[in-house]
């Protein structure tokens, strides 16, 4: 059985890091002379906080059963929340982060596989060193091997033939393939961190399972057409 999954990261605010963290962030943008392109700089090294495990944390982790098909999503609530969707059955379940965790590490040690779009470069060091700040240890190690299939398939390194040609993001290779793409429900990954500041947690999670469904329908044509 194989584990098609993605994570949804929400980076911290810039104002809560120390100072010596904040001026390490800004390193570069400080020694721009010029004022206007001394703010974009900076702007943007703090919206890519959240693509750091120090700088951010996990909201939610989405799954999926390759052999059942059947799905599901941790996300981060305080609050007490489980329902399954009608449309598309689709389990949703709220934990704290480390729990989402903790969850995540024992349905991986059962399975042969994990599927991931850019997986290797994100997904999977975000997850080992967020679960060790948070005491948490990693039940498996899915990058150790790079060119095995055996224990995890980036799908982001398959067709690009482990970077020998140009990357794209997930919307792009779906509509490429005529898959739905997560984006075409009116929410990216750019909208993560404002609707969790909104407390629109859940649908962050609605928007996470929308990647992995569509991270598995491009897996099937991976493994039909150029899994050779």
């Amino acid at each position: 059985m194989k584990l098609v999954f993605d994570i949804e990261t929400v980076g911290c605010e810039f104002e809560t890091l120390s100072e010596s963290q904040q001026e390490f962030i800004l390193r570069y943008s400080e020694k721009q002379s010029n004022e206007v392109e001394k703010e974009i700089m900076r702007d943007e090294a703090i919206r890519y906080l959240s693509l750091y495990p120090l700088t951010a944390r996990v909201v939610a982790i989405g799954m999926l059963n390759t052999e059942t098909e059947h799905s599901m999503v941790l996300f981060e609530d305080d609050e007490v929340k489980e329902w399954e969707s009608e449309d598309s059955g689709i389990r949703y379940c709220s934990y704290s982060e480390q729990e989402m965790l903790t969850h995540f590490w024992e349905y991986a040690k059962k399975v042969d596989a994990v599927i991931t779009f850019n997986g290797r470069n994100f997904d999977i060091p975000f997850l080992m060193l967020r679960s060790a700040m948070l005491r948490v240890k990693p039940t498996r190690n899915f990058i150790r091997k790079r060119y095995d299939n055996h224990s995890h398939i980036d799908l982001l390194d398959k067709f690009t033939q482990y970077g020998m040609t140009k990357k794209f993001n997930l919307d792009f290779y779906c509509q490429s393939f005529g898959i739905e793409s997560p984006k075409s429900h009116g929410v990216s990954g750019m909208d993560v961190k404002e609707l969790y500041n909104a407390g629109k947690v859940e649908e962050i999670a609605t928007y996470c399972a929308h990647d992995v469904k569509a991270t598995y329908q491009l897996y099937k044509i991976w493994d039909e057409f150029l899994n050779i």
